[in-house]
């Protein structure tokens, strides 16, 4: 097998696999996932255009020789095992496939295990140990803080220094797909009015939150030991696109003192396929101007933001076609997943091999850019006119949301992408019923 190809080498190659000119997964990107054959049988695979590579087969064939244990990684059912890898052998593990689909020379084997993709089930790409969601856009903090405190005070003193993030629930986080329950729990109109109690009912301010996710990889840290920034790129396994489904109405009432509790608890939605780092570097772009200057923990010269352009559309019961929302992009993050990752373990908090970060919401500057309906309606005052006639303010059941994320390459010649990040919301459950479904 040939030595790893240099960036400009990759760039050019060129798979034998038919692969559209505008598909999310030319032989550039390979990322990986996990999906379930028609016989429920669970395996590891990449994606190549509209197929799917089933590397479980392709590890079988003994086509991964150089990897520890000759890619024995493959044969599980969930990705945490090559996850845990060192950075290297993701590195090798994705040269090897980019080999097999390039060189003919494997070709008759390899093919046999390429399936349709619209023939298998995607599911979660790993076992998600813990997940914690950030704060990390300037711009939708500054919204919301807008809408809730005014504009004079919209970002509390701590933002500009501390990547704010709460820890979610890694149970509820499920594959595209995966129909939303609308949620019910505590709701009070006004949160100051101590004579009034609050009702229990259905959420009636679901929304949306565009976002990405970053998977940690690489061996743990001991407690105790943080990772330095400047390691921390060796620890970022890849990106996936990430709908942190919230209920704001819920969340008005119980966010003070502590933050979010039940309002981010029953879902998050992500994408299938993670994409790797090595295939996202060609969208490498510098940070923003932080001020006031950070710590020295949270600095290094060597970090970077992705530039992904990210679309959220909608397409109610009664739309025969989605509807574009809006437009936004990842590099409209203040902090990188690599000061959120440096953030979290400074205490010492460990990581392991599967554990999600979110961005928290994308916005960026303009309104055709604001990555929550919260911020497209303002807190419900602007409704949205939909093609349909109708209009929203927050999401109503049976709508449907898809996110996605893709960039063309500087050099024009593919696109990096990843797929969709779909989502369906359905009614509330019968109250008489909650507790014994």
């Amino acid at each position: 097998m040939s030595s790893i190809p240099t960036f400009e080498e990759e760039c050019k190659l060129e798979s034998w696999v038919k692969v559209s000119p505008d598909s999310h997964f030319p032989i550039q990107n390979i990322p990986f996932g996990c999906f379930e054959k028609p016989d429920g049988s669970q395996r590891i695979g990449t994606r190549i255009g509209d197929f799917v590579l089933d590397l479980y087969e392709i590890s079988k064939l003994g086509l991964f020789k150089s990897l520890p244990e000759n890619g024995k990684c493959f044969q599980s059912k969930v990705l945490n095992d090559f996850m845990g890898y060192d950075k290297p052998i993701w590195s090798k593990a994705r040269h090897i496939i980019q080999y097999l689909l390039s060189n003919t020379s494997n070709k008759s084997l390899v093919e046999k295990y390429l399936y349709d993709i619209n023939k298998v089930e995607m599911v979660l790409p790993c076992k998600i140990g813990d997940y914690t969601d950030f704060y990390s856009s300037k711009n939708h903090a500054t919204n919301v803080g807008i809408m809730f405190r005014g504009k004079e005070n919209a970002l509390k003193p701590n933002w500009l220094y501390i990547p704010i993030g709460y820890h979610g629930r890694a149970s509820s986080v499920v594959v595209s797909d995966t129909p939303v329950r609308r949620p019910y729990g505590q709701l009070k109109k006004d949160i100051n009015d101590k004579n009034t109690p609050p009702k229990f009912g259905a959420c009636q301010r679901l929304d949306i939150e565009l976002e990405v996710g970053f998977f940690y990889g690489g061996k743990s840290n001991k407690i105790g030991n943080p990772i330095r920034i400047s390691d921390s790129y060796d620890h970022i396994f890849g990106m996936v696109l990430l709908n942190d489904w919230s209920a704001r109405d819920i969340q008005k009432w119980e966010y003070i003192p502590l933050g979010p509790f039940n309002a981010k608890n029953f879902c998050s939605t992500i994408s299938p396929w993670i994409v790797t780092m090595d295939a996202l570097k060609i969208l490498k772009l510098p940070l923003p101007k932080q001020e006031p200057q950070l710590l020295p923990y949270l600095t290094d010269k060597d970090d970077f933001l992705v530039d992904v352009d990210l679309n959220v559309y909608i397409q109610t019961k009664q739309m025969k076609d989605k509807q574009k929302l809006c437009t936004a992009n990842s590099k409209y993050l203040y902090y990188s997943c690599h000061q959120q990752l440096a953030h979290h373990t400074i205490t010492g908090c460990p990581f392991n091999a599967g554990d999600l970060l979110g961005s928290g919401t994308i916005s960026g500057t303009d309104k055709t850019e604001y990555g929550s309906l919260l911020e497209m309606s303002w807190s419900g005052k602007e409704p949205i006119k939909l093609n349909d006639g109708s209009t929203r303010t927050f999401l109503e059941d049976g709508d449907k949301i898809t996110i996605t994320g893709a960039k063309k390459a500087p050099n024009g010649n593919f696109t990096i992408g990843f797929g969709e990040c779909n989502g369906v919301i359905l009614p509330s459950h019968d109250p008489t019923l909650l507790g014994k479904l």
